[in-house]
Order: structure tokens, then sequence, then C-alpha cells
């Protein structure tokens, strides 16, 4: 009898749950419908302002438009598309209707709210300085009413930027919490919800950790705020060698730091190399730059030595986890890839990013990304526009500074993957096809190109690069490139516009400077990637936007070898085949391909590492396969690196691997094998400077 009234108490409470969830919901429907209304008000004049900006009389600029109103309209389209689906379900009410899922999809699109508030202190700013100077768009602020709600008294309120800034953010918390308390566990809404308070709460411990300022702030002795703005780790070049630091920016000073040695259990701490107050930083020019410091460059087949052994000692980390090794071995494998990782992070970086004290000395770091040296220099930029002081620091001072770095940091690890956690993506293997269609928003005709980089053993790399398109605003290359990737989970693009004056030389590696017009980055999501069509998709950068398409080809795939039906060609028949019948030891596609990279590409940076024009290397392939009498002449015209990636697919599509099914297994073990030090590099267990 007892468990009969558990029972039937059990159900009373379950239907009362229930019904809390429809009002519940009636409610937040009610709340849901004043802050669409207050971001309609907010977008009311948007358009009409937006109207007068292209005549002779504007009310407001463009892009004072663009600052104030930023974000707001996607916004309003997520909130209104969320409340649509969400009203009937409620006006029509079953207790058993599902609408987790629009809530998982409420979360995921929180994103959009981290750009809006990054950018609302500006837009707040920018709206009350448009006020004050001028009148007729003071009296649009002040007539923006908003609709009340439905059964509300108050048929209009008056409506404010701070009014909408941030309710959205976190509502979806405090909902999802409510709705869980009153959702039975074996309801199907249950496990939905949950994952989208998940989402919620960790967007949410983002954005607070983002505007924190006791997070990422230190109190100078005066008594003023100094915060950290960025952090991470640099290779920097002192006493004619490779020294990894880690560099901290500051509101007010660039802080130059490694990482003490301490014993087992003791608290770690940085030790300050230099630094410079930003009133005092300056960039040389390229002309102005002293020649670099004397280093001896790795060269590029120990790199690719490195990045062997690390993908065998990965594989083997594999291998012993899956048998369920024993931890000591594994934890021996674990150190063995971090010591190559490091030296192929130390090692591989070439691009110079050189600063100067006005006061004395000047500083070089190597980057091996361009978009890593940009970041750095803007953010510096930005920071001196403001009306900065020189100073210099007392030993105590310095002391404090260096000492909060520890707890302020927010780069926390060397960027190899032998740090990341296990359950971290490894990210994706094999070979992204992109095609870079057009870009649109130059303000005047240049000579415009784009770099595309991926990331790849903990840092970024250039791997293709478009023609120059000449003395245009809307560049259309329409070139593809295939790009090999290895655990790489972003693709960035850079915009340039190509400088053609000799003067301005980088004598640090005797380049022409080119001018970085807008930059970008994306996550490359599997399931996005993965499939046989291709995905277009648009990036911003800096008011530019460029078109590109990609699509994936996983490893598995891309090394499925297919023989060539036609035996007459050179491209996926064997060797012996193509040697016999050409009667030499070598065939003649590699060595032309040999002979023209030798004669001309030498100098190129990333030469078999950078991707040449898909067409291109489509257009020798076929020249190689008819055996034309054209092929000569077609070399000396190409672009070295189409010429490459030519020999690259080559050999990619022969039948047999060039390193032989029978004996792969004995390069893997020699590649395993430990080579003698090379004269004046570091052995492979040094630990990190």
């Amino acid at each position: 009898m007892s468990c009969w009234l558990c029972f039937a108490f059990a159900q009373v409470e379950a239907g009362k749950g229930l019904e809390m969830r429809k009002l519940v919901l009636s409610g937040f429907l009610a709340s849901e419908e004043i802050y669409i209304n207050q971001l309609e008000a907010l977008l009311l004049p948007m358009k009409p302002l937006k109207a007068t900006a292209t005549t002779s009389q504007p009310v407001l600029t463009i892009q004072q438009i663009e600052t104030i109103f930023y974000k707001i309209q996607d916004i309003y389209e997520i909130h209104k598309e969320f409340y649509d689906s969400l009203c009937p379900k409620v006006q029509q009410w079953d207790s058993q209707v599902t609408m987790g899922h629009l809530f998982q999809k409420l979360a995921s699109q929180l994103g959009v709210y981290k750009a809006f508030v990054d950018n609302y202190k500006v837009a707040l700013e920018t709206a009350e300085k448009c006020s004050q100077s001028n009148n007729q768009f003071q009296k649009i602020s002040e007539e923006l009413k908003v609709k009340g709600p439905k059964d509300s008294k108050d048929s209009h309120t008056s409506v404010t930027m701070e009014g909408t800034s941030g309710r959205g953010r976190v509502t979806v918390t405090f909902l999802c919490l409510d709705l869980l308390k009153h959702t039975p566990v074996d309801h199907p809404d249950y496990p939905l919800l949950q994952d989208a308070l998940r989402i919620s709460q960790n967007f949410l411990s983002s954005i607070n950790e983002d505007i924190d300022p006791r997070r990422t702030a230190v109190t100078t002795p005066k008594g003023e705020t100094r915060q950290l703005v960025k952090d991470g780790f640099l290779v920097e070049v002192s006493e004619s060698s490779r020294k990894l630091r880690h560099v901290f920016l500051f509101t007010d000073v660039l802080l130059c730091a490694k990482l003490k040695k301490t014993s087992a259990g003791k608290h770690q701490q940085y030790d300050c190399k230099w630094y410079i107050p930003l009133a005092d930083l300056v960039f040389p020019s390229p002309e102005e730059s002293e020649a670099s410091p004397q280093v001896q460059p790795f060269p590029d087949h120990e790199l690719e030595d490195m990045k062997m052994k690390i993908s065998t000692l990965k594989s083997e980390i594999q291998k012993e986890k899956a048998n369920k090794g024993q931890s000591r071995a594994i934890e021996r494998l674990k150190k063995k890839m971090f010591e190559n990782e490091f030296l192929l992070l130390l090692n591989s970086p070439t691009i110079p990013f050189r600063i100067h004290n006005r006061n004395g000395k000047s500083y070089l770091f190597l980057l091996s990304s361009d978009y890593e040296r940009s970041e750095w220099r803007e953010a510096i930029q930005k920071l001196q526009k403001k009306d900065l002081q020189a100073f210099v620091l007392s030993s105590v001072e310095l002391q404090v500074l260096t000492g909060s770095c520890f707890k302020l940091r927010t780069v926390h690890n060397i960027p190899v993957t032998s740090n990341k956690d296990d359950d971290e993506s490894p990210g994706l293997y094999g070979f992204l096809h992109v095609i870079v269609h057009s870009a649109k928003g130059f303000k005047q005709s240049a000579n415009l190109y784009c770099t595309l980089e991926v990331d790849s053993f903990g840092y970024f790399v250039s791997k293709a690069k478009t023609r120059v398109f000449r003395d245009t605003a809307e560049p259309k290359w329409d070139e593809e490139f295939e790009i090999e990737l290895e655990g790489s989970q972003s693709l960035r693009i850079l915009c340039y516009e190509k400088c053609y004056d000799k003067s301005k030389v980088n004598k640090d590696n005797n380049e022409i400077v080119d001018k970085i017009m807008g930059k970008g980055q994306i996550q490359l999501d599997p399931q996005t990637v993965e499939t046989k069509n291709w995905h277009t998709d648009v990036i911003e950068m800096n008011g530019i936007k460029v078109e590109f398409s990609m699509k994936f080809t996983s490893r598995d795939m891309s090394l499925k070898r297919t023989p060539s039906k036609k035996q007459t060609g050179v491209f996926g028949v064997k060797i012996s085949v193509v040697t016999k019948r050409e009667r030499s030891k070598v065939p003649y596609i590699v060595r032309q391909c040999v002979e023209e990279v030798e004669k001309r590409g030498i100098e190129e940076v990333g030469i078999y590492r950078i991707s040449g024009v898909a067409t291109d290397i489509q257009a020798l392939k076929a020249v190689f396969d008819a055996n034309n009498k054209d092929i000569l002449l077609m070399l000396s015209d190409m672009d070295i690196n189409a010429i490459a990636g030519t020999l690259k697919l080559y050999f990619r599509e022969l039948p047999e691997p060039l390193l032989t099914d029978r004996l792969y297994p004995a390069f893997m073990e020699g590649i395993g094998e430990r080579p003698a030090a090379r004269r004046g590099s570091a052995p492979a267990s040094r630990p990190p400077d």
C-alpha cells in the first residue's frame, strides 16, 4: 500500500513539475517579447540613417552607424527565430513536447555576444559623441520608444543601448536551470536542456573572464591599474642563439621573461629578461633595421626529420595506450616527443619581428606566422595611441610586476601537442582543398594577393599564395590550392597589398615588405569540412570580405594509390616502367622539375611546402603525361611552387611509395634511431631556456 502511495505522490509531483515548466516558459516568452521589441526599436532608425549616409547631408557616416549598431541585427534575428519557434509550443501546450533543441541552438549562437560585448564600450562612446555633436541624432535617440508586452498597461517605454547590452547572454543559463528543476530526469528534454546549460555556462564563464579586471590586472605601487592585454611564447634571438621566451604585453609596458628552473614541489616563477615602457618602444622601418645577428638556420631536412620522429612517437604512444602499456613507458615516450616538439618550435620560425627601445637596445624575435607578427604589432600600436608616459621601474616594482605574470598569464603551456589533454581534438590529417574566389571592401585600387596559413605541430605556417591581382579594388583570383594538414584545427587567410618599391627592403631577410590589408581565422570543423561537396564561405577581415570554398580529403583516402590505366603517361605508372621506356635511371619529370627548382627556387621561402595553384599543377601533369614538346618552355614560365607541387603529386600518385612497402619498417626503425649530435646544435634533451 505504501509503495502505491509513493508512486501516486511521485506522479502528482511530476504533474506539478510539468505545469511549472509551462509557467516558467510563459514568463520567459513575455520577457523575450520585451527584449525583441527593444531590439526592434533600436534597429528602427538604422535603415533611414544608412540611407542618408550616402547623401550630401548624412546624419552619421557608414562607419559610425556600423559601430553603434554592431551585431544588433544578428542578435535580433537569433531571438526572433527562437521566440517564433517556442511561442506555438507554449500556446498549444503538451507536457511531452520537446523544446530543448531550441535552447541548444540558442545557446550555440551566443558567440555573437562576444563580438557585441567587445565592441559595446566603443559603441556607447560613439553614440554619445554623435549625440553631443549632432542634433538630428540626439533627437532620434531621445524619441526611441519600445512597445510593451501585449498584456502590459504601459503601451510604450523608452529604450537605450544599456538596456539591451547583455541580458540575452545570461537568460539562457538561468532559464535552463529553472526548466531542469521542473523537468523529470526521464523526460526527452532533460539531456537537451543539460547540454544547452553547459554551452551557455561555458560561454558566460569566458565572457566573465574577459571582462573581469581582477584576473588581468596588477596594481602599481602608485595605486594605478596595469592590465595584461596579451601574452604568448615567442622565440628570441639572444647572443646569436634562439631562446624561447614568454612575452607579456601590459597597458603601458612590454615585458620579456623566462620561466625559472625550480625544484619539484616549489611554486614556479618568471625571471624578467628585459622590459620596455610602451612610450619608449618603436618599430624600426625596414630600411632602418640593422642586419640580424647571425643565427645558424636549421636545414629543412632536419626539421622534416623532427616531424617524422614526432609522428612515430605519437603512434607508439597510441599503441601503448591501446595495449594498456605501463605508464612509465608512456611517460618516457611523451618526454621524447616533447623534446623533439620543443626543438621544432624553437628552430622552425624564420619571420623577423624587431622592436627597439628608443633609449637603447633592439630586440629580435623570430615568428612562424605573419598573422602572429601583425597581431603583436597591432596590439602594441593600439595601446600607444593613449597618452603614455616613459618611466623606469625600481627593482621592487619590477619584482612585483614579474611576480604577477604567473598568476595573470592566459597562455599556460608551450604550444606543443604533447601538452594537450587526451580528450582534446587531434585535428585533421589529410588534404584541404581551398579555392580563393574573390575579395571586396577595398577603398582604392591596389596590387592584391592572399596567403593561407594552417596550424601544424603547435605553430602556424604559410601554405599557399595567390597570384598578385594588379590595380583593382575587387580582385577575382578563383585559384585552387591543395594544402596538407598535419593535425590542423584552423585556417587563416591574410590579404596583402604588394609593394614593388625596392627601397623598402627588410634587411632581416632581404624581402620587400608587403602591407597586410586584412586577416581572419576560421576553425576547421570536421563536420563542416569532411564532405564530398565544396563548402563556400566568406571571411570578414577589417572591412574586407574574402569569398572562398573548401573541401577535405582524409589521409586514409589520399594515401590510396590507384595505378593509372594508361601506361603511356608517367603519373600513376611504376618508376621501373617509365625509366625503361625513357632509357634512363631517373624519370624525365623528376630531372626537369628538380633542375628548375634548383635554378630559380632555392631562395624561395617554403619551397616544397607552399602549395602551387591546382590548375597549374594539373596543366603540367597533362603536359608530362602527353610528353608534349613544349614542356621546357612551359616550365620556364610556370610559378616555381606549381613545379614543386607537380613533383610532389608525381611521387604521391606512384602505384607503390618511393619508400617501398617492403622496406617501410626498416625506414621507420632508422628514423627512430637518435642521430649523432650536429656540430653547434643543441642535443635533443636540452631543457627549455
